[in-house]
């Protein structure tokens, strides 16, 4: 009777100070031998499951909690088994209650979380389940962490009664798994486990717009935040970009139209990211332009995305030295952010002070999560670049996927030197710091080989996003010592190359991360983490994703990649049918993208990429792999750059061509290698071409177009 007021009175207290809301999703608590498994935010969790969930359960708890004295009173409350997870013997009292029909909690990262993200999960929760069959109810905790309850840095905002939600999700399963030995299926089951936490994560994410986002994030990191910082060595607040975004936004609505594509072409730089944001908040939509393309390249979108107005920087222009190429632009209008700054008047300086900055969700327009939120250009690698349209829906999923793979928090610190208008550098260095809390140092040439790796010493920096070209050239130029501080180094883009992982691993200890992605799903597909890692793929596809392989003929080896997921893009844009969103569809269905590589998925979900479509040779009958030949180049000159490209031949179909910065390469030598490394000698080209230096694009690609070009000439 005491322990029923007792809770009734806290019910009603979380309630009022808590705001607790709990949103049940279809969930069956019926179940004859029922799981309930939860994240664990803080010491708060078992409470508020106790208080809020219409079952009567068992708590599952660490005996070292039990000790403490003020816990203790607390797990009064419930039913509590209380158990020594380092005990073999500690799940089997769990299962033993599962099968007595009472429904059970755990939380299977055993520990409250110190990052704000998925800590690692256990196997012996997972086994439980796999061993009984039981029904899982994934339960999401969110809010908790922002209390004095938590154990999150000391850099993580508190505050004395967040908002808390409780989010119950669709019931599941765990299948015991198949496997040899009583180890292996229980690491299995315990993968299993983490993966289905990743979704549940991912799965309770808000819908929102980018705008949206940033004012959450504004309201829980405070405004006084600072957390981005350029080369004006300048670190600015949340309050610093709100009031970038909504003068910015606002005085770009009075050029354009609602829903019009509006091109930006700028640096790295905090203004940049204001722009994209006061946007989106006044209905118009960022095309990003690559500056690094050539009249051609920005001509082309232009007209693909139906641009009329360019935002950029005079100062930008100059320094770029950009002036031809934007004089050569036609039906465009260029309009300059030093104008822009010179038109706010006062009125605009009340209408900041005294309405937006008060009252943003008021003052803004407020576009569908289906919107579009930016376009972006592929790369133009293989062909003419096209318009890839990413709505909020697109962006903040890929996001959130990310999020609940990689614990990024307010500690960390991106080096971000990939252009704004690249996806990578969009999505992981621009819009994922400001959105997580965490500090991000933007520069705006990812060349400057000396000079990135001194910053990420002076810096401090804790995470560095790069493509294998900039990562081997930044591993040439750095001091031992400049990346002592980096626990991420996460690499995407091309294929990471093998001498670069190695130098990486020998010069400074660091372990790159290397993943997989492609602008038209905002972008990142898979990417190994701390806890899924596997040397030779890309990792594992990210939570919310599906895949299809489609087998190439020709090909025996895995298949070409298709997916569908909520990254994914609204469409694209092409030159040929200005402004004409065309749908995402491939083989595998309409709302399908063919990303055009041939992967292979292991049994356990990792990513191995075999090569791209486009870059595979017919010779003889026979589909050879570009990229196996210059793995193969690699092998034999491990120190130059290499790239292979396929011409027309009359006698074979077609013949390879290897560019190579190693004068001293020669057939003999890659016939070695061969041999050595079991490659087939249909992978030894016959033309072998010494160049001092590959054609890259601005974004760290090999630029294949131009290779074409002079393998056609060779």
């Amino acid at each position: 009777m005491l322990r029923a007021v007792a809770r009734t009175f806290l019910h009603f207290l979380a309630r009022l100070l808590f705001r607790v809301s709990v949103r049940d999703a279809g969930a069956d608590f019926d179940a004859e031998r029922l799981l309930i498994v939860a994240n664990h935010e803080s010491f708060l969790d078992g409470l508020l499951l106790g208080l809020f969930l219409p079952v009567d359960p068992v708590f599952v708890v660490h005996t070292g909690v039990v000790r403490n004295p003020a816990f203790r009173l607390m797990l009064s409350l419930v039913d509590y088994l209380a158990v020594d997870p380092s005990s073999p013997m500690a799940m089997k009292k769990v299962i033993r209650l599962l099968e007595s029909g009472r429904p059970v909690v755990i939380f299977p990262e055993g520990r409250i979380t110190t990052t704000g993200s998925l800590m690692k999960t256990y196997d012996g929760p997972a086994f439980v389940a796999a061993k009984t069959g039981a029904t899982i109810l994934p339960v999401r905790l969110d809010g908790a962490a922002r209390t004095y309850f938590s154990r999150l840095s000391g850099r993580f905002p508190r505050r004395l009664f967040p908002r808390i939600s409780i989010s119950i999700l669709p019931p599941t399963h765990i299948a015991m798994p198949d496997a040899p030995s009583a180890k292996l299926r229980r690491r299995k089951a315990g993968e299993a486990m983490r993966r289905l936490m990743q979704e549940m994560i991912f799965a309770t994410r808000p819908q929102q717009t980018l705008f949206e986002a940033l004012l959450d994030a504004s309201a829980i990191h405070g405004r006084k935040r600072r957390l981005v910082e350029d080369l004006k060595q300048i670190e600015y607040s949340y309050g610093d970009l709100l009031k970038m975004a909504l003068i910015l936004g606002r005085s770009v609505a009075r050029l354009s139209e609602e829903g019009e594509r509006v091109g930006v072409l700028l640096p790295n730089l905090a203004p940049t990211l204001g722009i994209i944001f006061g946007m989106n908040a006044f209905g118009r939509v960022p095309a990003m332009l690559n500056y690094t393309a050539g009249v051609d390249g920005m001509q082309t979108a232009c007209t693909a995305a139906c641009i009329k107005t360019i935002i950029s920087s005079r100062a930008f222009i100059e320094q770029a030295k950009l002036g031809d190429k934007v004089g050569a632009l036609c039906n465009v209008n260029i309009v300059y952010l030093e104008d822009l700054r010179a038109q706010v008047g006062l009125m605009d300086k009340l209408w900041l002070v005294l309405w937006a900055m008060r009252f943003p969700h008021w003052a803004t327009h407020k576009p569908d999560a289906e919107a579009a939120a930016v376009v972006l250009f592929t790369s133009g690698s293989e062909g003419k670049p096209k318009g890839v349209v990413l709505s909020h829906r697109a962006l903040l999923a890929n996001i959130g996927q990310i999020r609940a793979a990689v614990d990024f928090s307010v500690d960390d610190k991106i080096l971000n030197a990939l252009p704004l208008f690249h996806s990578f550098g969009l999505t992981a260095g621009g819009l994922l710091p400001l959105l997580t809390g965490a500090n991000v140092f933007l520069y705006p040439s990812p060349l400057h080989y000396r000079v990135i790796p001194e910053l990420a010493y002076d810096r401090a920096c804790t995470v560095l996003l790069g493509t294998s070209t900039f990562l081997a050239n930044y591993a040439k130029f750095a001091h031992p010592y400049d990346f002592y501080r980096l626990r991420y180094v996460i690499a995407g883009a091309e294929k990471l190359a093998e001498p670069v992982r190695q130098i990486w691993f020998e010069k400074f200890g660091v372990r790159i991360f290397e993943g997989y992605g492609a602008t038209e799903t905002a972008p990142v597909l898979a990417v190994n983490t701390p806890m899924a890692y596997r040397s030779g793929t890309v990792g594992q596809l990210l939570p919310g994703l599906k895949a299809s392989l489609i087998p190439v003929p020709g090909i025996e080896r895995g298949g070409i990649l298709h997916v569908s997921g909520p990254n994914l893009m609204s469409g694209y844009l092409r030159a040929d049918k200005p402004g004409v969103l065309e749908p995402p569809s491939s083989a595998a269905g309409a709302g399908w993208y063919d990303t055009g590589d041939v992967v292979e998925i292991d049994e356990d979900g990792y990513v191995r990429i075999v090569g791209r479509v486009k870059r595979f040779a017919k010779i003889a009958g026979e589909m050879v792999s570009l990229e196996s030949v210059e793995k193969l180049a690699i092998q034999a000159s491990s120190a130059a750059m290499h790239a292979a490209s396929a011409v027309a031949d009359a006698a074979k179909g077609e013949a390879l061509v290897l560019f190579t910065t190693d004068e001293a390469l020669n057939r003999e030598a890659l016939q070695a290698a061969a041999k050595a490394g079991g490659w087939p000698e249909l992978a030894v080209p016959r033309k072998i071409v010494f160049v001092d230096a590959l054609p890259l694009l601005g974004t760290g690609k090999t630029d294949y177009v131009t290779l074409k070009a002079w393998a056609e000439k060779a």
